[in-house]
């Protein structure tokens, strides 16, 4: 979704910049670290009046006294621009809004906000739990600058928003989360804000209420106010938002295009969970090492619990690999060629021998397999070393995780080596749907029907 006038130009997705829409500023952000103090084991909290006194809060902190929440932050939102923030836990997104909120102060840089600023952070912040729902929308209120008068004309709206009218009057204390993030964004959109801060607190309410809030969230936009928004629900930032930001580890990755940004952030989060199937793969193979052949064929014993291997061992395997881009790699875009090697030793030559590989998720749904007798290929010898390799010049994977099993066993399907859960890798995919396949595909239209986006089904 892209509103008039805040369309990103040319540039846009670029690591730290990112073409900025047009239109005056609604929060800029200049130069902005924010440090915390780094607490060694055993330390103790000082005094206020000690801290202050010594100066030892945050200022003049050394890299390994200071944990740094945010680094070097630029950025300029425009008034009417939704703007996403996304990354990891611990990359900075809250820390962020909390700067922009002005609940935190940055230890260095500048933090300005043009306008009326609520803030929907954290899950019943504001909120007295021994106060009714009631004296809590008066409270908040005037937390978000609203008088009691302008909380009198807007209290029945405030309420019916929410939807908890049989609530309103029982103690926040009683309530359930769902119902804190009613009762906390109801009063924060009716504040009439010009630039709206929400972080995730939405994921909590239930999928009707979700709605209706994305809905209020589209018209304040509409009406020119300005959304800040945090959230680990990729495709909902990508949809609503204009320009996205990616923190990672407190550092501004990228900005720009959503779909440029979200698709780089997906592909770096593959790559992690890439690199961690091979640490446990490897870790693995060295566990089997120290345990033995005899360890791994127990099911209950060692290496055996994680990936169950059992089999006469007149022929085993010795390594599974993925092999995708030229490399050994266990992450790879749905659709991308990719092969599954097997390397082999028969302890004496076998005239018998079927290789086989299935992938299946982790919840056990088979998505397809093959062996070389499916396929055609009879044997004739197998001696020594051996490799093997299935080539799939396009593996149509939908996105997620999967793993793969290897074997070699005889025609009859007498295994001499079932290796379950050999190795893990995950896809990622651009294209949004359900299932585990990836077909190539389009969608056509004809007649009266129209599109939003202005482009063609």
């Amino acid at each position: 979704m892209t509103r008039p006038g805040v369309a990103g130009g040319e540039g846009a997705g670029e690591p730290g910049a990112g073409a900025e829409p047009g239109g005056p500023a609604a929060i800029r952000v200049e130069g902005v670290t924010k440090l915390y103090r780094r607490m060694a084991p055993g330390a103790k909290l000082a005094t206020l009046k000690s801290a202050l006194m010594g100066g030892t809060l945050t200022r003049g902190l050394t890299a390994e006294q200071s944990i740094a929440a945010l680094e070097g932050i630029d950025l300029t939102v425009r008034r009417g621009e939704a703007f996403g923030v996304i990354g990891g836990n611990g990359s900075g997104k809250s820390t962020l809004l909390k700067l922009v909120a002005g609940i935190l102060r940055p230890t260095a840089g500048r933090v300005e906000v043009d306008g009326r600023v609520a803030a929907l952070i954290e899950l019943g912040a504001g909120f007295h739990p021994e106060i009714s729902g009631r004296e809590n929308v008066y409270v908040n209120g005037a937390v978000l600058g609203l008088s009691r008068r302008e909380v009198d004309r807007r209290l029945d709206s405030i309420v019916a928003f929410s939807g908890l009218a049989d609530f309103i009057d029982e103690p926040v204390k009683n309530y359930s989360s769902g119902m804190y993030v009613r009762l906390g964004f109801a009063v924060a959109v009716h504040t009439d804000p010009d630039v709206l801060l929400v972080d995730e607190v939405l994921a909590v309410g239930d999928e009707a209420f979700a709605h209706k809030c994305l809905r209020r969230i589209e018209e304040m936009l509409s009406d020119g106010r300005t959304l800040l928004f945090v959230s680990h629900s990729l495709d909902l930032v990508e949809s609503l938002c204009d320009r996205v930001l990616w923190l990672d580890r407190g550092r501004q990755r990228m900005v720009g295009d959503p779909r440029r940004v979200v698709d780089a952030y997906r592909q770096s989060v593959a790559e992690e969970e890439g690199r961690a199937h091979r640490e446990e793969k490897d870790e693995a193979e060295r566990e089997r090492g120290e345990a033995g052949a005899a360890a791994d064929a127990a099911a209950p014993g060692g290496a055996g619990r994680r990936e169950r291997r059992w089999g006469s061992r007149e022929a085993v395997l010795t390594g599974v690999r993925m092999l995708a881009g030229g490399e050994e790699r266990y992450h790879a875009a749905s659709g991308e060629a990719v092969a599954f090697e097997l390397e082999v030793e028969a302890e004496r030559p076998l005239e018998d021998f079927v290789f086989g590989v299935r992938i299946s998720t982790p919840r056990g749904t088979e998505c397809w397999g093959t062996n070389t007798h499916l396929a055609g290929h009879r044997p004739r010898r197998l001696a020594g070393l051996a490799t093997v390799r299935v080539v799939c010049p396009s593996l149509r994977l939908a996105a997620g995780e999967y793993f793969v099993d290897a074997a070699v066993h005889s025609t009859e399907g007498a295994p001499y080596d079932y290796w379950r859960h050999a190795l893990a890798f995950t896809v990622t995919s651009a294209d949004r749907g359900v299932g585990v396949y990836s077909p190539e595909h389009r969608w056509e239209s004809a007649g009266g029907v129209e599109w939003e986006d202005g482009r063609e089904a």
